[in-house]
């Protein structure tokens, strides 16, 4: 199974390569130090599996794990932090097969490497299960009002008009609008949109909310 290592710390890309190249069924293709030289490497050397880094200069590794699981025999792992829960899941929507804690153990690093190559549309990370739960609780946080509240909240309307929308008075809407701040422990719309994204507040399919949300952080 060939692997590119993508890292631009040095010392971090080195010891990505002499894990791989330990492997007996692992096989270092490639090294790069950024998400442009790694997609040259990639199309040079046509590897099995890349292991990113989340952050690289030139752009970021989740976006690099987008554009290689275009082509969806390639495998990708994602190397973060295993308490940034939201890049989590921020790296499984990406298309990511799995995503594995920069300090992890040496067999897990290979247990998500070796996932990744044999099933690369798949997804794995330790404590998956758990974050899945968290995120359902999550998503329960707010009621179905004060989720109407919130999406339109997202779409960057006033409040009175959130209020003329749901047939409520501007005072109620208010109301509603302090109890998700209060609820998602935040003091402003823009700290709230942020908030719900990071939760997964907002499910599939409400794409137009995310862009709408971007224009309300711009009001805030």
């Amino acid at each position: 199974m060939r692997v590119v290592v993508v890292d631009d710390h040095v010392l971090c890309r080195l010891g990505l390569a002499r894990l791989v190249g330990e492997q007996p069924d692992l096989e270092l293709a490639a090294a790069a130090a950024s998400a442009e030289e790694a997609l040259e490497r990639v199309r040079a050397d046509r590897p099995d599996v890349v292991v990113t880094a989340v952050s690289l200069p030139g752009g970021d590794g989740l976006g690099l794990t987008r554009r290689l699981r275009a082509d969806d025999r390639i495998g990708v792992v994602v190397l973060g932090d295993s308490e940034a829960e939201d890049t989590l899941f921020q790296a499984m929507e990406a298309g990511a097969s799995a995503y594995v804690d920069a300090s992890a153990p040496i067999a897990q690093m290979v247990a998500a490497i070796r996932h990744a190559a044999v099933a690369p549309g798949s997804f794995t990370a330790e404590g998956l299960a758990e974050a899945l739960e968290r995120r359902r609780r999550d998503r329960e946080l707010l009621t179905p009002r004060e989720r109407e509240t919130l999406g339109l909240l997202m779409q960057g309307l006033p409040i009175a008009q959130i209020g003329h929308s749901m047939n409520l008075s501007p005072h109620t809407a208010k109301t509603y609008t302090a109890r998700i701040y209060d609820k998602l422990g935040v003091t402003n719309r823009t700290q709230a949109v942020m908030a719900a994204l990071r939760l997964g507040l907002v499910r599939d399919g409400e794409d137009d909310a995310r862009s709408s949300g971007c224009r309300a952080t711009r009001r805030r």
